[in-house]
């Protein structure tokens, strides 16, 4: 197991990313460019969605205003895009993501990373990624439950770069940290939000709005 900590530390841009566990989701957004950056989240009915910080400087809203979360009758849906609504309209994880595939910001071909969170404990996990074939790979993980204390880790990027190199391998098993100290360890120059649910307590972080 590893310290996500250390993880984040250690990758001053792992990109959009989230953290999957017992009753314990994380999820954040972070961005290099000004249209990237110009974020916050914003609480909705039923979860959280992206808004610009600063409407009147958007450059092109398409792939970075979405929901990342929303909750499918019992569920909690959780994802870097809009596929959150693809998901909830087909009211069924996988069939949602069998319908989308990764994002078309050539060169980086941004994989989309999701997790879905039933009440029984159980979750799944799923990343779209782009193949030199120009085709899309979809992985799923599927886990009947996590320990206490423990969460498993996935993101889009493996690190920065140019192009960005997309995440490899399983999600990550790591030592889950409180919400302030998944803050703190992402990089201070490219976090913009964080979204953190424990238990059903939720906390919203906002770099813009002085967190």
């Amino acid at each position: 197991m590893q310290d996500l900590i250390e993880l984040l530390r250690s990758n001053p841009y792992p990109g959009r990313g989230l953290v999957v566990g017992q009753g314990v989701v994380y999820y954040w957004i972070m961005g290099r460019s000004f249209n990237s950056r110009n974020r916050i989240f914003v609480e909705t009915e039923d979860g959280i969605r992206t808004e610009a910080h600063q409407p009147e400087l958007v450059e092109d809203p398409s792939l970075i205003i979405y929901h990342p979360v929303r909750t499918m009758g019992s569920d909690l849906v959780v994802t870097n895009g809009d596929q959150t609504d693809t998901i909830v309209e087909q009211g069924d994880f996988i069939k949602g993501c069998l319908l989308r595939e990764f994002e078309p910001d050539d060169p980086n071909f941004t994989p989309r990373i999701s997790a879905i969170l039933h009440e029984d404990g159980a979750f799944e996990l799923s990343i779209l990624k782009h193949q030199d074939s120009g085709r899309c790979l979809r992985e799923f993980f599927c886990y009947e439950g996590a320990d206490e204390g423990v969460g498993y880790f996935l993101s889009t990027y493996d690190g920065d770069g140019n192009p960005l190199p997309t995440f490899t391998g399983e999600p990550i098993e790591v030592k889950l940290p409180t919400p302030d100290e998944v803050w703190d360890a992402l990089n201070e120059d490219n976090k913009i939000s964080l979204y953190t649910n424990v238990a059903g307590d939720v906390k919203i972080y906002n770099k813009h709005l002085g967190d």
